[in-house]
């Protein structure tokens, strides 16, 4: 192919249509024809070939290089399947693709959003250029990405809480040469919490010459009424008419009257929660047909317009501008990198109200009330989700949880619900009343208004667990009680069961802003001076800012240990988690840090105590002096099998030195999820006679 037009498009159809594009004079078939590349895969995949453990466990501000490829080349397909306890984690894990040794990312996006899924939820999506599938679990993305030098793909975790699976594929091809036209794939979120009156909400506002190819749109209605009569303009190489209007949002979906849960080729719905207060909406749309390309700049927008209401209901207005939470993500392909975007908000401050408070509420059982049924925590349901049980008895069995407020205010109140089989169908009570709103609206004639505020729990599988928005509510300070009642069950079901596994309470209007403007300083510090100060700050978020910096640059960390070391004894977890991270990544620098790793080993914080475990493993045997700690921080029996499976590793990293270990290893391979690394810590340190 002599022309990046083919070139792309080729790639781009073989994701859609995937049969036989006629690409040659010939008539033939590309996909009959010969190929001239290497199809190659970068991948979560365990070096041990006795191992099943292919998963990485990206601790809070630690960055996962997925793959780091020397071109020229084109990644084709991305794969990611994710098990975390975080609340809203699709938005706390943050994607970021570098091409031919950039600083600046091309690809800038939360894991979530790139998918086609907003807001932190999962869905199934099955569209030309994403799939998500197994409700949402397993994520594809097969949008070509050229490169002509190089390419590094990451991930990091910007929560609280440890990832504890993350799979991948990175699948790519080494080409001999790229087309001298061929253009760069850009991805970018960005967000509004809420959109500012009086002006558009920009999707994208860049320079340079490309194509715009695709939007991923999520919304969460601030007040209730039908958002959505906004109309899209594109303003292409500085005109000042747009070249494209829209006759609004649901219309540049390629929907009507409303949006509803959907799932095609190039555009689909993947949450649709209908008008009320707090609805959600998340949609897609790929312009694989109809690409909109630009010379010198192009800037897209939308108005934010919708219906408006009056106290007891009726219409004030049928397009009035509305104040309510937007983000997006823009796809387009452009010559060069683009420059000058601004950063999206770090972590926390992505989510739908800029914070959320995550209440397990399996550690009330002692508090829990129950009716008709009884209550109990099961552990590890999924991956490091725990739930609160109600195994109830049938229609009018109830529930009653405990929870307490810490100030007054306005709070969206959400459940993470579990679904499975024997579940039933429940209607929440705040306080022993109804959760939905009592206002009644007069709504748009077609639009949709909503599912039904009953949860039907039922699925044929055990999942956990599903978003179930409950209510924006005025709390009082002080103890409240969220209830579940039992009103049957779907005629698939087996029983009347519920699982719980959290309860989520966001305050309205608050955004956390993580540290604010001297946080995102750090994030972009080079300078070892103002990284020291960094280090000093009394907020958190800036001290974890500057030690994940230094994570990113292995010479940074030569030059740094002592305050690294030091950094080890921050009274923040995340930030002792990250300065462990940094001695994984520098080679045998860790040796100056053994006696402080060492004594990380008895961390109150898993994370620490994983990261250093790992960090101590890369000395191998001398890591020596380390062993009998390594020895009793299994005896510990902290309950935590992804900690013990570092611990081992660094047990057989060291060797025969670390025989006294033995009778410890051979009880811990006697956990399943830990069996793997204890046995081969067996091997390593067996190998010389050592008994």
């Amino acid at each position: 192919m002599k022309h990046s037009a083919w070139f792309l498009s080729g790639l781009l159809l073989s994701g859609t249509l995937a049969v036989a594009q006629d690409d040659s004079a010939a008539g033939v078939p590309s996909l009959a024809r010969l190929k001239d590349f290497a199809a190659l895969r970068s991948s979560s995949n365990n070096a041990d070939p006795a191992s099943n453990d292919d998963s990485k466990r990206p601790i809070p501000g630690e960055t996962i290089v997925l793959a780091d490829l020397t071109g020229p080349g084109v990644i084709t397909h991305l794969w990611m399947t994710i098990a975390s306890n975080e609340f809203a984690w699709p938005r706390l894990l943050r994607l970021r693709i570098y091409y031919d040794g950039s600083s600046t990312p091309s690809v800038d996006a939360p894991v979530g959003d790139f998918f086609a899924v907003g807001l932190g939820q999962e869905r199934n999506v099955d569209s030309g250029m994403v799939r998500d599938s197994s409700s949402g679990r397993a994520r594809n993305c097969y949008w070509p990405m050229p490169f002509r030098k190089s390419v590094r793909v990451t991930v990091t975790n910007e929560g609280r809480r440890r990832t504890a699976n993350l799979y991948y594929h990175v699948d790519w091809r080494k080409v001999k040469a790229l087309p001298p036209d061929t253009v760069y794939f850009h991805a970018h979120y960005r967000q509004e919490l809420p959109t500012r009156m009086g002006k558009p909400y920009e999707f994208l506002n860049v320079k340079g010459r490309g194509h715009y190819v695709g939007t991923v749109f999520s919304v969460v209605q601030n007040e209730p009424g039908w958002f959505g009569e906004g109309d899209e303009h594109f303003y292409v190489d500085g005109r000042p008419r747009a070249v494209i209007e829209g006759t609004g949002t649901e219309d540049y979906f390629n929907d009507a009257w409303g949006l509803r849960e959907s799932t095609g080729l190039y555009t689909g719905v993947s949450v649709a929660d209908g008008t009320g207060l707090g609805s959600r909406m998340s949609a897609y749309r790929w312009h694989i047909v109809d690409p909109v390309p630009f010379t010198t700049s192009l800037r897209f927008d939308i108005e934010h317009a919708g219906w408006t209401f009056r106290e007891d209901g009726a219409v004030r207005s049928a397009f009035e501008e509305r104040k309510d939470l937007f983000s997006s993500v823009a796809f387009w392909y452009q010559q060069g990198i683009a420059e000058g975007l601004e950063e999206p908000p770090y972590g926390p401050a992505r989510l739908p109200h800029g914070n959320a408070r995550q209440i397990e509420v399996e550690q009330a059982i002692p508090d829990v009330k129950t009716e008709g049924g009884k209550a109990e925590a099961q552990k590890e349901v999924f991956w490091s989700r725990d739930l609160l049980f109600f195994q109830a008895k049938g229609p009018g069995s109830r529930i009653d949880i405990p929870f307490d407020v810490a100030e007054d205010g306005s709070y969206e109140l959400l459940a993470q619900i579990a679904h499975s089989p024997d579940y039933g169908i429940y209607s929440a009570l705040l306080d022993g009343k109804p959760v939905e709103s009592d206002v009644v609206l007069e709504h748009e004639p077609g639009a949709p208004e909503g599912p039904s505020a009953e949860i039907d729990a039922y699925y044929l599988e055990t999942y956990v667990a599903a978003d179930h928005m409950l209510g924006w509510k005025k709390l009082a300070r002080g103890r409240h009680e969220l209830s579940f009642v039992c009103g049957g069950k779907n005629t698939q079901s087996t029983g009347f069961n519920l699982g719980v596994d959290t309860l989520i309470l966001s305050r309205l209007g608050q955004v956390d802003r993580v540290g604010g403007e001297r946080a995102t300083a750090m994030r972009h510090a080079t300078d070892e001076k103002a990284l020291r100060g960094g280090w000093k700050d009394s907020d958190a978020f800036v001290r974890a800012a500057a030690v994940w910096s230094v994570t990113q640059e292995p010479v940074l960390v030569s030059r740094m240990t002592g305050d690294l070391t030091a950094a080890l004894r921050d009274p923040d977890d995340v930030v002792r988690g990250l300065a462990a991270v940094a001695f994984t990544n520098c080679g045998g620098c860790a040796r100056s840090a053994l006696k402080e790793l060492t004594a990380a080993l008895q961390d109150p914080d898993g994370d620490v105590r994983l990261k250093a475990a790992d960090a101590i493993a890369t000395l191998g045997p001398a890591a020596a002096p380390a062993a009998v700690a390594l020895t009793a921080a299994i005896a510990a029996n902290w309950s935590d099998a992804q900690a013990e499976r570092s611990i081992a590793t660094a047990l057989g990293a060291i060797g025969p030195a670390a025989s006294a270990a033995i009778p410890e290893l051979k009880r811990l391979r006697e956990v399943p999820r830990v069996q793997t690394q204890a046995d081969a810590a067996l091997r390593s340190i067996e190998k010389s006679g050592a008994r």
